[in-house]
């Protein structure tokens, strides 16, 4: 086991009551994550490997934790240069490219604030962010003029955006306006200062800030402390199940949330080494599952939108016999994509939950043998419930909110600080020492949870409460559904009836016959008041830049 995840927390129990009675994150005075776990590494295994990338053009690099502190003190040193001090807002636009690890260090150095964002950003979209948060400077990819074009249109109309930076690693690309950051690179200098005094960084000191997609209204704005970083040994060590000398794979972009929970802060403090698989066109589940298989993936997790197309592919066609763990995040899981991931490959899927305002909460950890569906139990360093209306906890089978007891201004690891300039939504889901996640589930009697929806979509027809994840796991155990979404419609009769939106398999196409037949399925799964009255086939679902399935444009749509 790691010295850092020995030093900061323990992970060795001999029970799972064992963990959740005596599982605690040590906190030191003022934690930096990049000083603390980054440069220490450097010090005490320079050469071990940290980053292992590759992308879709065959190119590979290999970065050890003395190469890392090297090119985030240049990289730090690069950004002082440039005018960049504590609490300034960076917005970083890297998809997968090797230089986000270097660059999101070297925020955490300086002390500004990390703000990851997708390439997938209109102009409309980086005028609100550069203007909620006054972002200073925006550094994005050259390989797509797409972002960079939004870039400048916006910049006319955000007075605090006064620094444009692109990252070409091949030095082949210009353009007006712009800073080149490799070839500034050239000409700074290794020996970055760590700063004292006023700019020094603190434990309390914003750290990030992520704009959640969210599924309706404006995006938030959810930051964190530099404790959040420390919090996600738990996410790597007693769920992903990462050990040191591991290779640990999350499928993510760098603009997503699920970076800091896969590739970057508790898979390092386990002294595990990060791949970075940088594909460029649409995800081919073949060619990630040669990626697994050449590079000897040891641990890997995903959403359940790649574990589908996984189970779709033969995967008798690929040695993944390296891979020890695996775990899933980001939307409920189907029972279905986890048996026959089960039988294809003999790993039972770990489901986890949190959000982008928390790290890790609910989980199927190391020492838990997991429920097919069932996200978990609550982590020993989150206070988690479930709630009613009145907020009184809720007895087994029981449907309510859940819910997660802090103290504002506590100083508690993981938890978000609040939603940035704006008190009143901060009030409105974190009041009164509980924060509202705003997620239905029960509990069962062994105390594992179980998600039913989101608040806003939760179906009630005839009198009956319907959670559209019960029905999209009935579908999904048919062959010919590949996705789907399931909604409420109004109805006069029934106050709400059940739609569901389907992306069919390979080889079926949509008729009345199948709708039909998929309507049966429903009513012989699961109760058969729950199966959708409405069936719409479709090539694609509207999703949320993270990949979460936008239920709330598919209401919206049938409006019209």
């Amino acid at each position: 086991m790691s010295l850092l995840v020995n030093k900061y927390a323990r992970t060795d129990f001999t029970s799972c009551e064992d963990f959740f009675e005596n599982f605690k994150i040590n906190v030191p005075e003022n934690f930096n994550f990049a000083y603390d776990v980054i440069d220490e590494l450097a010090k005490t295994s320079p050469d071990k490997d940290a980053l292992v990338w590759c992308n879709d053009e065959g190119e590979e690099r290999t970065f050890s934790f003395a190469e890392m502190k090297k090119y985030s003190d240049l990289s730090a040193q690069f950004l002082k240069d440039q005018g960049l001090k504590k609490g300034d807002m960076v917005m970083l636009v890297l998809k997968r490219h090797y230089e986000f690890w270097w660059l999101i260090l070297a925020l955490h150095k300086l002390g500004a604030v990390a703000i990851p964002a997708t390439h997938l950003l209109m102009t409309k979209d980086i005028i609100y962010r550069a203007n909620a948060a006054d972002i200073k400077m925006v550094i994005a990819t050259s390989d797509n003029d797409h972002i960079l074009d939004c870039i400048d249109e916006a910049q006319a109309k955000c007075p605090t955006l006064t620094k444009k930076v692109f990252v070409d690693k091949n030095r082949k690309f210009s353009r007006d306006g712009w800073i080149d950051f490799h070839k500034e690179l050239d000409h700074t200098s290794e020996q970055f200062v760590r700063p004292t005094g006023a700019d020094a960084t603190e434990s309390k000191d914003i750290m990030l800030l992520y704009f959640t997609s969210g599924t309706s209204g404006m995006p938030k704005m959810v930051i964190h402390n530099h404790l959040y970083a420390l919090t996600h040994l738990a996410t790597a060590a007693v769920w992903q199940n990462i050990h040191k000398g591991g290779v640990h794979l999350t499928v993510a972009d760098t603009g997503w949330g699920k970076t800091a929970w896969g590739k970057l802060y508790g898979q390092w403090m386990c002294e595990a080494a990060i791949f970075v698989y940088d594909y460029s066109d649409k995800f081919k589940p073949a060619d990630l599952l040669h990626v697994i298989e050449k590079h000897r993936i040891t641990t890997f997790c995903a959403p359940p939108t790649i574990y589908r197309f996984f189970i779709k592919e033969d995967l008798t066609k690929y040695d993944l016999s390296s891979l020890k763990y695996a775990c899933v995040a980001g939307e409920p899981l189907n029972p279905e994509i986890y048996n026959q991931f089960y039988a294809a490959t003999g790993l039972k899927l770990m489901e986890g939950f949190g959000q982008t305002e928390t790290t890790l909460t609910i989980a199927n950890n190391i020492y838990m043998e997991p429920k097919p569906g069932s996200m978990g139990k609550p982590m020993p360093n989150y206070d988690v419930d479930i709630v009613d209306e009145k907020g009184n906890s809720c007895p087994p089978g029981k449907e309510g909110q859940i819910i997660i007891r802090a103290e504002r201004g506590a100083m508690h690891p993981g938890m978000f600080i609040g939603y940035y300039r704006d008190e009143a939504l901060t009030q409105e889901a974190w009041r009164d020492g509980v924060y509202h996640t705003g997620d239905v589930a029960w509990k069962d009697e062994d105390g594992y949870y179980w998600f039913v929806g989101r608040a806003d979509d939760v179906i009630k027809s005839s009198g009956y409460r319907i959670g559209p994840f019960e029905v999209e796991s009935a579908l999904m155990e048919h062959p010919a559904v590949l996705e789907t979404a399931i909604t409420a419609v109004p109805d006069e009769l029934r106050g709400q009836v059940v739609k569901a939106t389907i992306v069919l398999a390979k080889g079926y196409t949509a008729s009345d016959e199948l709708k039909k037949e998929l309507q049966d399925h429903v009513k012989h799964t699961t109760a058969p008041y729950k199966y959708p009255r409405i069936v719409e086939f479709v090539d694609e679902l509207p999703k949320t830049i993270s990949g979460k399935i936008r239920r709330v444009q598919i209401r919206e749509e049938d409006k019209n």
